[in-house]
């Protein structure tokens, strides 16, 4: 289809009989930020790399705006890659380092090229720097500049902010959107943390063991996972195992929830959707006041399950005290069943 940039049909990688890639089909749209997320060993980075073309793909098949790349050098595939590490040249300056590969490639009006993309970084006026004098954060925008200023088809980012302190990450997850959006370019990016995902990203293909478990937007695969594995890596939750008869779902706490599921389901309930009371509802002890400054979460056992409360930091949960007996409850719409 001429709006996908990326297809991958049956992608499958090996390493010493262990599947680092197994069977992975998907698509990723033009001018999509789309992000491959999962713990670490899941194969994301793998799957990255055979996109780029620095491993090659045992089997299955690999498009790049429509056409195979099997047996294409990563030189001339047309993507770029941001590496965790930057990979800047320590002897050169940004200009030099930014300027490598229109060099290489023998292109018109470097200089103009190279002043525009570090514009487009927030680094005008760093030319004549090295990268021995620039912070972590201004390192990885040199690094960005370099990737964009040949204009591929494809950004490929693998785990780029994982090595800055949290706020530069933050502030640097808005600048790599705010820089997606104005290239309109498709951006793959690598990442193990979800709530990095969930901020940044048109989709997200959630990972596992080398397998993709789910592709949605983000609110897709935090609003209705479709596995427990999903559930339980993007954002915390409330995990509850029950049997199904078709109608209704049973727990062993005597919960009931009407479903049309049947046999053995896990139901979800996230955090935020638990409200504390003191009338019906689960009977619970406070274990566990957190306070998170916008935010409070309350760690709550019932009988020996273990259960989260989060909510605003707006005093209503300021008020509960640890060892207090209390209820907890919520509405049956914001229950999810998985399969189990």
């Amino acid at each position: 289809m001429d709006d996908l940039d990326v297809t991958l049909r049956g992608v499958t990688k090996t390493f010493g009989g262990r599947r680092a890639v197994d069977d992975v089909t998907l698509t990723i749209r033009r001018g999509e930020f789309f992000s491959l997320l999962g713990p670490s060993g899941c194969g994301k980075s793998t799957l990255m790399r055979m996109i780029a073309g620095f491993e090659a793909a045992e089997s299955g098949t690999i498009l790049l705006g429509g056409a195979d790349m099997a047996g294409v050098p990563p030189h001339k595939r047309d993507v770029n890659m941001v590496f965790q590490s930057y990979a800047l040249f320590p002897h050169l300056s940004v200009a030099e380092n930014v300027a490598f590969g229109l060099r290489i490639a023998k292109v018109d009006d470097v200089d103009g090229r190279v002043r525009r993309s570090l514009e487009q970084v927030n680094l005008a006026g760093y030319e004549k720097r090295t990268p021995a004098t620039l912070s972590g954060g201004e390192q990885q925008r040199v690094a960005l500049a370099r990737a964009i200023v040949t204009g591929p088809r494809v950004l490929l980012l693998d785990e780029p902010l994982s090595a800055l302190d949290l706020k530069l990450r933050k502030g640097l997850q808005q600048e790599l959107r705010r820089l997606q959006r104005d290239l309109a370019m498709t951006f793959v990016f690598v990442t193990h943390d979800q709530e990095e995902a969930l901020a940044m990203s048109d989709r997200i293909a959630v990972m596992n063991r080398g397998r993709v478990e789910q592709i949605g937007s983000p609110e897709e695969i935090y609003e209705r996972p479709a596995t427990r594995f999903t559930a339980e890596f993007v954002g915390a939750g409330n995990f509850f195992e029950g049997v199904g008869d078709g109608r209704t779902v049973r727990t062993n706490d005597g919960l009931s929830i009407e479903s049309a599921a049947s046999g053995n389901v896990t139901l979800l309930v996230r955090p935020e959707k638990m409200r504390l009371n003191g009338g019906s509802g689960l009977p619970a002890r406070v274990e566990e006041v957190l306070y998170q400054g916008a935010s409070m979460s309350i760690i709550l056992m019932a009988g020996d399950r273990r259960l989260l409360v989060e909510d605003a930091n707006d005093g209503a949960l300021a008020r509960v005290r640890v060892g207090e007996t209390t209820t907890v409850s919520w509405r049956p719409e914001d229950v999810l069943v998985l399969p189990r």
